[in-house]
């Protein structure tokens, strides 16, 4: 998967996580996903889909490493600890 689609798919989500009140074309836009209208329980929604469908353990407390953006995502994403399968 190359990094655009990873970011596509990524908007996606978060338009999932959203019910399509934050679409994915809005996100792909760029800026803040607060701002857009992303709350605490899509971003926790959002969570669980890209540990889901990665394969990947997200961690969102990671001091110094905010995540606000498709970026910071994206970025996010590129350092998750895979899931133990066993």
């Amino acid at each position: 998967m190359t990094d655009s689609e990873r970011r596509e798919r990524i908007a996606e989500l978060v338009a999932e996580a959203t019910a399509g009140e934050v679409s994915a074309a809005d996100v792909l836009a760029g800026g803040s996903l607060v701002a857009l209208g992303v709350d605490s329980l899509g971003l926790l929604r959002l969570v669980d889909a890209i540990e889901l469908e990665y394969g990947v353990e997200v961690e969102l407390n990671v001091a110094g490493r905010p995540v606000d953006t498709l970026d910071d995502l994206v970025a996010l994403l590129a350092v998750a600890q895979p899931v133990d399968g066993g």
